[in-house]
């Protein structure tokens, strides 16, 4: 369904943060790009929903097809009207408005009345902790709240395809693991395909059917998620295991050497 084939981005035409990026996401799976700070992956979700632009950013070189049909720096408009909805790093809901108000932003235009309201049970039924906040502004949510609404606007588009940034990000452990179980439900109950950036890397494999591995604007490694969970590599440098299986501490240490396969 998506397919990215050796893509460039560059911001104002000057900084290279891709370099030759080639990844696919098949229809109805979850795949998981993975990887630390500073690696590439949320430009690679801004060059596949458009917003590049935003930031002086363009694909200059390579190709993003959606469905057959290349989208790369196409208006962030048009590709989601192709059913393609991004969420934000930073859980980005509009604090002023309510629960209920912010899940109608997500429905747009594009759907009668009728399909917003089936819509909004959708997404009650997933986060059924929504529906009874739905009167209240979204600036007093929690911030597992907060997240969960901004998935669940997400959710109000009927998507194709959701791009979801860092969904744990400062969220305590039981709160990640309820928004992943759902996340993985909606994707096998809707059919709805999901390319999920995240770094952790342990929740995020537990969904994924396949994941990449991203440094320095290239992908290193990719590999099906039981392939990359049993990786030496993706143990040491993402999960904080040793070969012995025992967790290792990198407490005070700011680098540490990547294999040199790694650097490419």
């Amino acid at each position: 369904m998506l397919r990215a084939n050796n893509v460039e981005v560059k911001y104002s035409d000057v900084i290279l943060v891709l370099k030759g990026i080639s990844l696919e996401v098949p229809d109805g799976a979850i795949v998981a790009l993975l990887g630390s700070n500073g690696g590439g992956k949320t430009t690679i979700l801004k060059a596949i929903s458009g917003l590049l632009g935003t930031e002086l950013g363009k694909v200059t070189s390579g190709s993003i097809e959606w469905e057959g049909r290349r989208i790369q720096n196409e208006d962030p408009e048009k590709i989601a009207s192709m059913g393609i909805t991004q969420v934000m790093e930073g859980r980005m809901v509009f604090e002023k408005l309510t629960v209920k108000e912010n899940l109608l932003v997500g429905a747009g235009r594009r759907h009668s009345s009728k399909k917003i309201k089936k819509n909004l049970q959708m997404v009650y039924h997933y986060f059924p902790r929504l529906k009874n906040l739905t009167e209240r502004r979204s600036g007093y949510l929690s911030g597992g709240e907060q997240q969960m609404l901004v998935v669940g606007r997400a959710m109000m588009s009927s998507p194709k395809l959701m791009l979801l940034d860092e969904a744990s990000l400062g969220l305590a452990p039981l709160l990640v693991a309820e928004i992943f179980t759902i996340i993985n439900k909606f994707n096998k109950e809707t059919g709805t395909s999901v390319l999920v950036v995240e770094q952790n890397v342990r929740v995020a494999l537990n969904v994924a059917s396949y994941g990449y591995i991203v440094e320095n604007g290239r992908i290193v490694l990719d590999g099906t998620a039981d392939m990359l969970k049993d990786n030496e590599d993706v143990k040491e440098f993402y999960m904080g295991l040793s070969k012995s299986g025992t967790r290792k501490s990198y407490r005070g240490v700011k680098h540490y050497t990547r294999r040199k396969r790694w650097l490419g």
